[in-house]
């Protein structure tokens, strides 16, 4: 059990039909609730990426989620938070923390890891479905070719083949069909260094899967930073979009990376990603035009950061990220 550590400071912050139903039953919970806030370990530098961010204990970033006043949390990198359901639930219950879903990266682009990469993605799912969650957030991984040229992609030079895009939404389309079969609504995230970036790419992309079992999670800073509208992404997506994330962009950073061809993680370390409100993204917008189709899921804060760097604090980012978005946008 947690020791509150900081007393009252604390805040609580074409498939066939049985398919179908399995997958609506796995994805309607957010028809029963309204909107909820989380943050996830990512905003504490904790990511899938090789010695990236300083070790912060698992219990300190929990502290500093429920502490700031979220009502939930992502999972991160499999292996940071606990593994074992009942130490994961426990963990989490005892600081007013739900676990909503788990960002799980997949290497579209190379059909010959993909048996692997269902076989961990499938670790993953399991361990969500023991503990209470019920989403499952697919992405392709970062790749150097990719990171290297994210924010100013040339899709007839840096984009996958045919095959490989055909692949792609095979081992997709398997992935969300196991997942909802365990109760998980499964979703694709787009993400910046990767070869779904762009907003032709995300189109593309969810074509390839049946939307009855692919959902959509938006991330208002990633499209922005591809090279899209997040407003735009909601017209056009709608109710496909079934989890958000939320992050703000400072765009002169943005254009600074643009300009002198900064890699992406170069980009997140010069602070690419601000908190919400401070940047360039139509939060609201985005927000109002979400709750117009119906939108009712979790809204999960993040804000990419290298917390080596002395002058990133995250506790505060969530603190005022939270405050943005009960005082602005009322949620």
């Amino acid at each position: 059990m947690r020791k509150d550590l900081r007393g009252d400071k604390r805040r609580r912050a074409s498939i066939d039909q049985e398919d179908t139903d399995d997958t609506e039953a796995a994805c309607d919970e957010g028809s029963q609730m309204s909107i909820k806030v989380g943050n996830a370990p990512v905003s504490w530098g904790v990511m899938e990426v090789a010695d990236w961010g300083k070790e912060i204990p698992y219990s300190k970033v929990m502290d500093e989620i429920a502490d700031a006043g979220y009502a939930g949390t992502e999972l991160g990198p499999l292996g940071y938070f606990p593994t074992e359901p009942d130490q994961l639930k426990s963990e989490l219950s005892s600081r007013g923390l739900q676990l909503v879903a788990s960002f799980v990266p997949i290497p579209l682009a190379y059909p010959e890891r993909h048996e692997v990469a269902y076989r961990e993605t499938m670790k993953v799912a399991h361990l969500l479905a023991e503990s209470g969650a019920l989403l499952i957030v697919l992405a392709d991984e970062m790749s150097k070719s990719r990171m290297a040229v994210s924010g100013r992609v040339d899709e007839s030079r840096d984009g996958m083949t045919d095959s490989q895009w055909n692949a792609a939404g095979q081992i997709l389309t398997r992935i969300a069909k196991t997942c909802n079969e365990l109760g998980l609504c499964a979703v694709f995230h787009h993400h910046a260094g990767t070869f779904i970036e762009t907003p032709n790419e995300v189109e593309r992309l969810l074509n390839s899967v049946h939307p009855d079992l692919l959902g959509l999670c938006l991330d208002t800073g990633h499209y922005f930073f591809g090279g899209g509208d997040p407003v735009d992404a909601v017209r056009l997506y709608g109710s496909r979009i079934r989890h958000l994330h939320l992050k703000d962009v400072h765009l002169p950073a943005l254009e600074s990376a643009r300009r002198k061809a900064f890699g992406f993680l170069e980009a997140v370390r010069r602070g690419v990603f601000c908190e919400l409100g401070r940047g360039a993204v139509d939060l609201k917008k985005v927000i109002q035009d979400l709750t117009a189709v119906g939108y009712s899921g979790w809204a999960i804060v993040e804000q990419d950061v290298d917390t080596h760097s002395q002058s990133v604090n995250p506790f505060e980012n969530a603190v005022k990220s939270r405050q943005y978005l009960r005082k602005e946008i009322g949620i």
